[in-house]
C-alpha cells in the first residue's frame, strides 16, 4: 500500500497563510535537497483546488530555472480534491477527484506505486485528519513568527502523533516528521 506524505510549511506560531512571503528568505540547496527526497520518493500529488490553481500558475513557467525538478513536477500525475474545479479546466495534468474525497483517495493508497505527496493545506486536511488517511507528516518549521494568519490544524479535532525524526537545517528551519500514534 501506497504512503500518504503531507509536507506543510509552518511558522513557529503555527500559521500556514502566505508562505510565499515568509519562506523565501529561508530557502537555500539544503532544503531542495530534502525536498527533493520527498519528491523522488512520490509518483503522484494530491492538492486541493487552492494550492493546485497556484501551482499550475507558476510550474510550467520554470523548467528553465528549476530544470529537472520542474520537469518532474509538470510530469507527475495529480490528484486534485475540489468541489468547484472542472476536469476540463484542470489541465496541468491533473484529475479532480470527484464525489467523497475520503473514498477516492483511499482507493489511490491502495494502488501500486510509490508514495503520494501532499502539498498545501487546508480544507482538504480536515477531510485526511479525520479518516486517518495521510500516513506521515514533514512540517517545516520556519524560525518566523507571523503574528496572524490561518493556523495549522486550527479547529481540528485532538490528534495524537508521534515524532518519528527531526532534519535540522543551517537556515533556522526544523523538518519534524510524524505519523499517526496508533
Amino acid at each position: 500500500m501506497r504512503k500518504l506524505v503531507e509536507s506543510t510549511f509552518v511558522t513557529l506560531d503555527g500559521v500556514i497563510s502566505s508562505p510565499e512571503k515568509w519562506g523565501p528568505p529561508y530557502w537555500d540547496e539544503e532544503h531542495s535537497g530534502y525536498s527533493d527526497e520527498l519528491f523522488s520518493a512520490s509518483d503522484a500529488l494530491l492538492l486541493g483546488r487552492v494550492t493546485y490553481e497556484a501551482f499550475a500558475q507558476v510550474w510550467p513557467q520554470m523548467e528553465r530555472s528549476e530544470g529537472d525538478y520542474a520537469s518532474r513536477m509538470n510530469a507527475l500525475p495529480k490528484h486534485v480534491a475540489s468541489r468547484s474545479l472542472k476536469q476540463e479546466q484542470a489541465t496541468w495534468n491533473a484529475t479532480i477527484i470527484e464525489g467523497d474525497v475520503a473514498t477516492e483517495v483511499a482507493k489511490l493508497k491502495e494502488l501500486p506505486g510509490k508514495n503520494i505527496l501532499k502539498y498545501g493545506t487546508g480544507e482538504l486536511d480536515r477531510t485526511l485528519l479525520e479518516h486517518k488517511l495521510v500516513d506521515e507528516y514533514h512540517f517545516w518549521i520556519f524560525p518566523v513568527v507571523s503574528g496572524s494568519g490561518e493556523r495549522l490544524f486550527d479547529g481540528f479535532d485532538t490528534s495524537h502523533l508521534k515524532l518519528v525524526r527531526s532534519t535540522p537545517f543551517a537556515s533556522g528551519i526544523v523538518v519534524h516528521v510524524y505519523q499517526p500514534k496508533q
